[in-house]
């Protein structure tokens, strides 16, 4: 009998599962569809300098965005209680507000610095926009990972798409209208801005009862409480968020912001597989496995990562083998390097999909300092063969980071299952 109830607790939890994932995969799906489906468009209206100018804003943003919340946000996931919870969330926003102002304080004074260093004067006017993105990015990831603990991934779909579609709406009618880099910038803080507001709007509407036991004690106490998340994993969200920025940073530096616009093109398309199913996964993979023993995460990350290479292998082998012909037909032939580059990029963007969820092991087994160590040397070794190899082309110093990238990847999978064997 108890054996009975343990398969039957087991189908149902493998069932919900699978329909969270195809509810937040189709959310993804359609929300990635909208920006495939009008790229060759937006390829034709906007020039690889156009897309280069972008990739520098996005750069910066994104380095900023990563401080938004403290990280305090992984932390929602963690209580046992919504009301402990409900505080966190509150933390998170607040922490974005202060985080905003700080960075417009930062743009406002080193303005000029800032698109010196950058290589790139077109760009000092737009920084200014950049706390707006820091805000939304805080607000809306809040929401995001209390909606992943509601367990509300209709809502959570519903927001992608609305994001998608303003985007590529705006992106559309101000390339027509002749905005250059300025369409996709402001296209992409109107996204942002319509998708926070409809998720806000689901959270206040659904969950409004829990927002009265908000209290400033009841934050300062959680604060302490989760104080790991910004001393370990902000560090190591910083990291990884410089990564990829510095490398486009570097890339527009050494070479030109259209290679730039080349690389943030290709790094663009090689991200659809992993928005399509491992952001999906990777949300409701941290739910399920936020409520397992020690003992039970062994076998079931094994499976993981044997369904997941199942999944997602024969998307990379295509983009490896027929990238570049694809980005020919699909982009026009001003994106020939752009395609060069997806294939080259190809072998760690499929390990990184893999490894993605890993994370949040580490994290459920209090064990961020590892996740730091291993993401400085994952930061260090790209940008450490840009610098010292910035006199060769451009192909050629992806191969090197592509491979250097991947053999980490395999290392740091093998890390997580020799930890889990030690602690199951």
């Amino acid at each position: 009998m108890l054996n009975k109830l343990k398969q039957k607790r087991a189908f149902f939890r493998k069932s919900e599962f699978r329909h969270n994932v195809l509810t937040l995969m189709t959310g993804a799906t359609i929300a990635q569809a909208i920006p495939i489906a009008i790229s060759p468009i937006l390829t034709r209206i906007y020039t690889p300098e156009d897309f280069g100018v972008f990739a520098l804003y996005m750069s910066v943003a994104s380095i900023m965005s990563v401080l938004a919340t403290g990280r305090y946000e992984l932390a929602i996931m963690l209580p046992k209680k919504d009301k402990d919870a409900i505080n966190i969330v509150a933390l998170s926003i607040l922490i974005s507000f202060f985080v905003s102002f700080i960075s417009f304080l930062i743009v406002f004074v080193f303005n000029t610095q800032i698109a010196n260093i950058l290589s790139s004067p077109q760009i000092a006017n737009w920084l200014y926009f950049i706390p707006i993105t820091v805000l939304l990015t805080g607000i809306y990831q809040s929401f995001n990972y209390w909606s992943n603990r509601k367990k509300q991934y209709k809502r959570l779909a519903t927001s992608r798409v609305v994001q998608s579609g303003t985007t590529a709406a705006s992106n559309l009618a101000m390339g027509f209208g002749g905005f250059g880099s300025s369409g996709l910038i402001l296209g992409g803080i109107l996204g942002q801005g319509v998708a926070a507001t409809v998720l806000g709007k689901f959270v206040f509407r659904e969950d409004r009862g829990l927002f009265a036991k908000i209290n400033r004690l009841k934050i300062a106490v959680l604060a302490k409480k989760y104080k790991k998340m910004p001393i370990f994993n902000l560090p190591n969200a910083l990291i990884d968020g410089f990564r990829l920025s510095g490398m486009m940073i570097l890339i527009s530096k050494y070479f030109s912001v259209a290679s730039l616009g080349q690389f943030s093109l290709a790094w663009k398309i090689l991200q659809i597989p992993i928005s399509l199913i491992g952001g999906s996964i990777s949300q409701v993979f941290f739910q399920e496995i936020s409520s397992l023993k020690n003992e039970e995460l062994y076998a079931v990350v094994t499976q993981f990562i044997k369904k997941a290479s199942m999944l997602s292998l024969p998307m990379f082998l295509i983009i490896y083998f027929f990238s570049e012909e694809i980005f020919l037909f699909v982009f026009g032939h001003n994106w020939k390097l752009a395609g060069k580059i997806a294939s080259i990029l190809s072998p760690w963007v499929f390990l990184n999909f893999l490894s993605m969820p890993l994370a949040n092991i580490l994290i459920i087994l209090n064990k961020q300092e590892i996740i730091l160590l291993v993401s400085i040397i994952y930061m260090i070794v790209p940008l450490v063969i840009l610098i010292l190899f910035h006199t060769l082309p451009l192909i050629y110093i992806l191969h090197l980071i592509s491979i250097s990238m991947s053999s980490i990847l395999i290392f740091y999978i093998w890390l997580v299952f020799f930890i889990l064997k030690k602690e199951g």
